[in-house]
């Protein structure tokens, strides 16, 4: 017989710090708070929009930390505010898809929700072809209780991102989502271009699908340890002992979600997309998201650019401070009220080490 038709949750993760994106990212304003790919939304508000029209308000969740709370509550959102779930610390992404199983397990007792698990940090293009991915991901979550990921056909020999591989599909399979045969860390460059040319290897893109019992019973057998807080979490929860849960919560291990579960799971799936996709991870995607100037540069807040080519320069203070950047190629330079950054653009993930030692002299910067 099959399985009736189970009430289906969006949840958008949104607890990074985003380092990367210092001077404009702080710590209780970070990049998914920030308008970076788009002018009129920050990339928080663009996760919540993308979804809605798959999904009503109410079953649309925000999952991110306890000192972005209050200004994710304030940010506007058209979601209910208790739909804000703040974790107690720091614990990775196995941390976040815990405490979000444990309340979900706490309001929805009797249900057993499909859940899609989405980034607040990724530009993503046609939306529709991006929920009919959603979608399918969703069925196939639903159909095989298994655990399913999307994947993005890489378009170059990336060694920034993690990959995904996945079965041959055979002759005359027409179905959407395949079998997983393993997660590849992020490879060197002859690695990449392996997988590149193989066509059996796709981009991980974090994003995530499953129905709330296979979550418990796949992470049970995968990591029990976890898997137990995470139950009695979700127990204590129900019973209004919140505080004794977030206690427990502290003995959870601060790892990611897929070394925890996807790499130990032997039942993951995974789904090809179907639009467009680009990880904003560093200042050097913008290039990749916002239009060019003549010479190649990215540029916002009128600064005075002279011989200077294939450079991204933001200036946000530009009423209050005056910015000139003359014969400079290929570097990055982001002002702010009270701060400067000057990067080559092959350095940008390097950025979270200034926010991290600016941290460590206890500026006020970060």
């Amino acid at each position: 017989m099959a399985k009736k038709q189970a009430r289906r949750i969006a949840v958008i993760m949104a607890g990074g710090s985003g380092e990367r994106f210092w001077p404009l990212s702080r710590a209780k304003r970070p990049k998914q708070l920030l308008k970076l790919t788009s002018e009129s939304e920050t990339l928080l508000e663009e996760a919540v929009n993308r979804i809605l029209p798959l999904s009503p308000a109410e079953n649309v969740y925000v999952a991110t930390s306890r000192t972005l709370a209050p200004a994710i509550a304030k940010a506007g959102l058209a979601i209910p505010k208790e739909n804000i779930l703040a974790e107690p610390m720091k614990r990775n992404t196995t941390g976040c898809l815990c405490w979000v199983a444990a309340q979900l397990s706490a309001r929805l007792p009797k249900e057993d929700p499909a859940i899609a698990i989405l980034t607040a940090d990724h530009l993503i293009g046609e939306k529709a072809k991006f929920r009919a991915c959603v979608k399918s991901a969703l069925q196939a979550a639903e159909a095989h209780d298994a655990l399913v990921t999307i994947g993005i056909k890489p378009t170059r020999p990336e060694t920034g991102y993690g990959y995904i591989e996945t079965k041959k599909r055979k002759r005359g399979d027409n179905s959407v989502a395949v079998d997983v045969v393993r997660f590849c860390e992020k490879p060197s460059l002859e690695q990449a271009e392996k997988f590149l040319a193989s066509g059996n290897y796709t981009w991980n893109s974090g994003m995530f699908f499953w129905r709330l019992s296979a979550f418990h019973h796949e992470l049970d057998q995968a990591t029990p340890d976890a898997g137990s807080i995470k139950r009695r979490m979700g127990a204590l929860v129900g019973e209004g002992k919140t505080r004794a849960a977030e206690k427990l919560f502290a003995e959870l291990p601060d790892i990611s979600i897929d070394y925890s579960l996807l790499e130990k799971s032997a039942h993951v799936m995974m789904v090809e997309s179907t639009f467009p996709w680009d990880d904003v991870g560093a200042w050097d995607a913008l290039e990749r998201s916002r239009s060019r100037d003549h010479d190649g540069n990215v540029v916002s807040g009128a600064p005075v650019l002279l011989d200077t080519r294939n450079s991204i320069v933001l200036n946000e203070a530009h009423h209050r401070i005056a910015v000139g950047v003359i014969g400079m190629e290929n570097v990055v330079v982001i002002v702010s009220d009270d701060s400067v950054l000057v990067v080559p653009k092959d350095k940008a993930q390097e950025v979270r080490l200034v926010a991290r030692e600016l941290k460590k002299r206890g500026a006020k910067q970060v």
